[in-house]
């Protein structure tokens, strides 16, 4: 592992005297939580004092907003809470076929075995005028809570498809949960790999844009550009800027 001095001039986007963006790797977590080391905690050995304010998966990618204070933390999460904050993921998905814009709009919940699931059997998921959701009759009675997930298709080859996804609610492995109950599993996804599926060198989401108001009032918009391994499982031919003016056109 690099030094916090090194980590932070490679990953950091975008900064200012209350908060930064940083490019997150794939592997590493935001914030301990059963991982042996973290973003959070390799800063604060170093001396610098980080808070979370988005939390990605550590096998997801992209951008992840820290505040430098307790001030400023306040401001930017309440942001978060309110949903005035733009997110936008890009996820490599199988099999292709997507819609080209979609709402994936399914209750989630905590199943008895701790894992996130749709509160639903997947029998019961309908896709209709391009929004999957359930009929209220056939949520599960456990407590759960509704959630949305904005998608569009932005390259489609028929086997793969890159799904632009802005989540309009957090929930803990929404994009994740919501686009494999679908039929439209990331590739490399530990969550839902099957014994049967090849090996992948990692998990195909990237946190590729955040917009929000820093406590300075300014309002700022950071891009997180996938590095070139993130385009591994297409075909070739590809050209990846293609792709992302296409995820940069989309609007939700």
């Amino acid at each position: 592992m690099p030094s916090w001095s090194e980590l932070r001039s490679a990953i950091v986007l975008w900064e200012d005297e209350s908060c930064l963006v940083v490019d997150k790797p794939p592997g590493l977590s935001v914030m301990g939580e059963r991982h042996d080391t973290d973003l959070v905690t390799i800063a604060a050995d170093a001396g610098e004092d980080l808070r979370w304010v988005n939390r990605i998966d550590k096998v997801t990618s992209g951008a992840v907003l820290l505040a430098k204070s307790k001030e400023a933390h306040g401001a930017l999460t309440r942001q978060f809470q309110q949903r005035t904050v733009a997110k936008s993921y890009l996820a490599i998905c199988r099999p292709g076929g997507f819609p080209t814009r979609a709402t994936i709009d399914l209750p989630l919940m905590t199943a008895g075995s701790g894992r996130i699931r749709v509160a639903a059997d997947r029998e019961h998921i309908r896709l209709d005028d391009s929004r999957w959701h359930v009929r209220p009759e056939d949520e599960h009675a456990r407590k759960h809570f509704p959630s949305r997930t904005e998608c569009s298709a932005i390259h489609d080859d028929g086997d793969t498809v890159v799904v632009r996804a802005d989540p309009v609610t957090g929930r803990k492995h929404q994009i994740r949960v919501h686009l494999a109950w679908v039929g439209h599993a990331i590739v490399g996804d530990p969550l839902f790999l099957r014994k049967t599926d090849p090996p992948e060198a990692r998990t195909y989401l990237h946190s590729f844009r955040v917009g929000f108001r820093a406590p300075s009032d300014e309002e700022v918009t950071v891009e997180a550009r996938p590095a070139d391994d993130f385009w591994a499982p297409l075909a070739g031919g590809v050209v990846p800027e293609d792709v992302l003016d296409r995820a940069r056109a989309q609007v939700h």
